[in-house]
């Protein structure tokens, strides 16, 4: 589909899997954000910002909440095991593949990864073996690639995409995790700065996606993106599912899920997940509005 035509399929689907996804948090009771201001253009590696944020974008989460969700409390458990820098080679310790297998396990026992799989395998795309299906998340999200040359293995999709890397020193990359963004700002590791957003569309607290800008261990992200509140198992469902679904290197798909028109983009490293992050268009049904004028 071209950038412009929205994936009528794949919008049903996610919307059928946001649904289904009774692990998400919920704004204003579960969790509360502040987005502050519009953040500023900024180049990449620069280190001077303004902050239009003068407080953190987390007020508060329910932590307890989400300490007992087990696919989230796992998911916690493997923020740790990474080296932020790329370029250093990544070890993998028994503790940390067992921490691996346990995730993998809870989420394919939650409704949205068992639906995700049903779907994957009506188009011939993953086994109807549950075991099979693990072995090709693992390969997917957890195997270990090399994103700096002349390095062992430094990164995988996991850590691109919910821990986050620096590069150089001088940039942040991937990082569009909302779990990982609180915890990195409830320990004064990362300063949120502001949102991005196109100058009609104000977001609010309750947006499921967030633009944003912010620094980590004092390195800038101009423009970075995440779901907040959505569990780990809808969001390595709907990126799965893209990259299985089209085998291009670089993707974008264009998807209405709940209130939100976005972006979906997956970039393909080999037959692992190089980077997944959502890019809000319009919320609060913005783009249906639109139409109707």
């Amino acid at each position: 589909p071209s950038q412009g035509t929205v994936n009528q399929e794949l919008s049903n689907l996610f919307n059928e899997l946001w649904r289904l996804d009774v692990n998400r948090m919920k704004p204003g009771i579960d969790y509360t954000i502040s987005v502050q201001g519009r953040a500023g253009f900024v180049n990449q590696g620069s280190h001077v910002v303004m902050d239009r944020a003068s407080l953190p974008l987390f007020s508060n989460v329910n932590e307890s909440k989400l300490r007992n969700i087990t696919t989230f409390s796992l998911f916690m458990k493997l923020l740790d095991n990474y080296e932020r820098s790329t370029g250093i080679t990544e070890r993998v310790t028994p503790e940390e593949l067992t921490e691996i297998n346990l995730f993998l396990d809870a989420v394919l026992e939650t409704q949205v990864m068992k639906r995700a799989h049903q779907y994957l395998v009506s188009k011939g795309k993953s086994s109807s073996d549950s075991r099979q299906f693990k072995n090709q998340l693992n390969l997917i999200w957890f195997h270990l690639y090399h994103r700096q040359r002349n390095t062992g293995p430094d990164s995988c999709g996991f850590e691109h995409v919910f821990v986050g890397e620096t590069k150089s020193g001088t940039e942040v990359i991937g990082f569009h995790n909302w779990v990982q963004f609180f915890l990195q700002e409830k320990n004064s590791h990362l300063d949120y700065k502001g949102y991005k957003a196109r100058d009609q569309d104000l977001p609010d607290q309750d947006d499921h996606v967030l633009n944003l800008q912010f620094s980590w261990h004092g390195v800038v992200k101009p423009v970075g993106s995440a779901f907040i509140g959505t569990s780990p198992e809808f969001e390595m469902a709907i990126f799965t599912i893209i990259f299985l679904m089209i085998t291009e290197r670089s993707t974008t798909v264009l998807v209405n899920i709940d209130q939100c028109q976005m972006e979906l983009v997956v970039i393909r490293q080999g037959r692992c997940l190089g980077t997944a992050y959502p890019k809000l268009l319009s919320s609060n049904s913005r783009h249906v509005s639109q139409h109707s004028h």
